[in-house]
């Protein structure tokens, strides 16, 4: 869920009359109030500056365990229709870049053709850009990771048809 699709969330709740809602995805819980009155921020500042239709928003992050997230993919992924795909995993840990820097295009998008050797991505480690190369050949499907976020060793970054 990206920030226009929060902010069009919240928009939809202030028009509506529900007084909260509550969404929980795998990375983060949104909470939407718009009754002031039954609930106050966990800011009091704020609350002085705002109306009593305003909504208030509280936004948590998950602290999900990597071995369970890890799990998570894995089964989405074995779950699929087609099972010919293969899984470009992290050799490391580290930051996930899919550009040489911000002002480059990126190294490959879905739909994209890679052969061994093609540079998929970057992995930033203590201050060292690993390129990380594709080892088949194939056609990109999906891309599992966002891009500036951490990954684990053995993370699933790429799902690619080898056919």
């Amino acid at each position: 869920m990206d920030i226009k699709e929060i902010k069009n969330l919240i928009k939809f709740v202030a028009k509506s009359k529900v007084s909260e809602v509550r969404l929980e995805l795998r990375e983060f819980k949104i909470t939407i109030k718009t009754d002031l009155k039954k609930s106050s921020p966990k800011n009091p500042s704020t609350a002085d500056s705002l109306s009593s239709k305003d909504p208030i928003v509280v936004l948590e992050e998950k602290k999900l365990d990597d071995k369970l997230l890890q799990t998570n993919i894995s089964e989405e992924l074995t779950d699929s229709d087609d099972k010919s795909y293969e899984i470009i995993k992290s050799p490391i840990i580290g930051t996930f870049y899919r550009k040489p820097s911000p002002d480059k295009p990126t190294f490959v998008d879905v739909g994209s053709e890679v052969k061994e050797g093609d540079v998929l991505c970057v992995i930033e480690a203590m201050k060292l850009f690993n390129e990380i190369e594709s080892e088949i050949q194939g056609k990109i499907v999906k891309i599992l990771v966002e891009d500036s976020s951490p990954v684990e060793f053995d993370q699933p970054l790429f799902l690619v048809d080898p056919s």
